[in-house]
């Protein structure tokens, strides 16, 4: 027995011994004179798994140990974040002077080569241009905006006295309604194949780019595969059947000279996952964020209610939201910002850098991540008095711009 418990002292010493020399090792290896302060955690690794699970708080807990410009190693990749409002104003203004997007691999892995992030230059712009002409004002009034109030009643008209799941709901909203924009008339009959493959697809994203059996980027690129599968099939059928669709695939697919970015299969596929996830986290989080945060304020409730039945008189049960409708909704507006600057589902932008910079006197090497991290600006309470209080009014008064 006596021998047992030294032998178990000697292996923990071993153990915690490698652990510590590991450390120290990576530490070392990202210790160039000039580089921002800060911690690189374990070889390969990193700090992601901090980075992961304490979200905004490991952001403050750097900050306030190294500034509001230190060094990390996060998702994969060595990483300079920046906290600083000004210098994070500088870098977005400057993109083109050495930096790139600079999404992590296991996203651009995941969502494609032709996805827009992955991208430069005049592909980009053409990328961009077919994504931005799929949002124009005249594709929001005559197709995205009729869908999604069809879609919307549709999908809450069987909640009334039934216990109900709002982030399970809320993230199936995002996907499907999504789902409907792209392919109207077939997203029914995909629906129930596609849905849990682009939630394995969502979280390989946001993993290390690690394929192993059991992970979730290898899961992520075999739901990857699936969902190519899918959707070349949709495409296929549709050339097959010559019918005529008024919906993104469509536009995507049209060659007629309406359409001025002429994509291939490939391009189109990678552009319609791209759609699907850009909308996912975003939509899902900030519409749960929003149910709760009414639930909580009964009186900015009655107050959005109000609002939409002095809209609803004017029209009869069966009638839809229409373009016009929106621009009176000024609370209902006041609302969506105030629930997206409280919620901040997202916390910033990366960057890579194409050639060594220097920023706020330090070194940041060619190849680095720059992580903009912009969600603390949303909790100023310079810009936003009591900015933990969820006070829509704020945006109606002209407190904030």
């Amino acid at each position: 027995m006596a021998l047992f418990m030294v032998v178990l002292v000697l292996l923990f010493i071993l153990a915690l011994s490698v652990c510590t020399a590991l450390l120290r090792w990576n530490e070392l290896k990202f210790s160039k004179k000039g580089l921002p302060p800060g911690t690189m955690g374990w070889p390969i690794f990193g700090e992601t798994t901090e980075f992961l699970k304490q979200g905004p708080n490991f952001m403050k807990n750097q900050r306030a140990r190294y500034g509001s410009f230190f060094k990390s190693h996060i998702l994969g990749c060595p990483t300079a974040v920046s906290m600083d409002p000004e210098l994070n104003r500088y870098i977005l203004m400057n993109e083109a002077k050495g930096l790139v997007p600079g999404y992590p691999q296991s996203m651009l892995d995941i969502l494609g080569k032709c996805n827009i992030a992955a991208v430069h230059g005049s592909t980009h712009k053409q990328m961009r241009g077919a994504l931005l002409a799929l949002i124009s004002p005249t594709m929001i009034k005559q197709q995205l905006l009729p869908k999604i109030d069809e879609f919307m009643r549709n999908f809450v008209s069987d909640w009334d006295n039934k216990i109900i799941d709002i982030q399970e709901k809320t993230k199936q909203m995002a996907f499907l309604s999504s789902l409907k924009q792209i392919a109207s008339v077939e997203s029914t009959s995909i629906a129930q194949e596609f849905m849990p493959e682009f939630f394995k697809l969502v979280l390989g994203t946001l993993s290390l780019p690690i394929d192993l059996p059991g992970t979730n980027y290898r899961r992520g690129l075999k739901a990857r595969k699936i969902i190519l599968t899918i959707l070349k099939q949709l495409i296929e059928k549709r050339r097959g059947n010559q019918e005529s669709h008024k919906d993104m695939l469509a536009y995507l697919m049209s060659k007629d000279d309406n359409n001025r970015y002429k994509l291939s299969d490939d391009e189109i596929i990678d552009q319609i996952i791209t759609i699907l996830y850009s909308g996912y986290e975003t939509v899902s989080t900030t519409s749960m964020m929003a149910v709760k945060y009414l639930h909580d304020h009964p009186s900015i409730l009655e107050e959005l209610r109000k609002e939409h039945m002095a809209l609803r008189e004017k029209k009869r049960p069966e009638d839809p939201i229409e373009w016009n409708d929106l621009k009176p909704m000024k609370f209902t507006r006041a609302v969506i910002f105030e629930t997206s600057r409280l919620a901040t589902i997202v916390n910033g932008v990366l960057r890579k850098t194409t050639e060594e910079m220097e920023l706020n006197g330090f070194v940041v090497p060619k190849g680095w991540r720059i992580y903009v991290y912009t969600r603390e600006i949303n909790y100023d309470p310079f810009i936003y008095p009591d900015p933990l209080a969820f006070n829509p009014w704020r945006w109606m008064l002209g407190i904030s711009k």
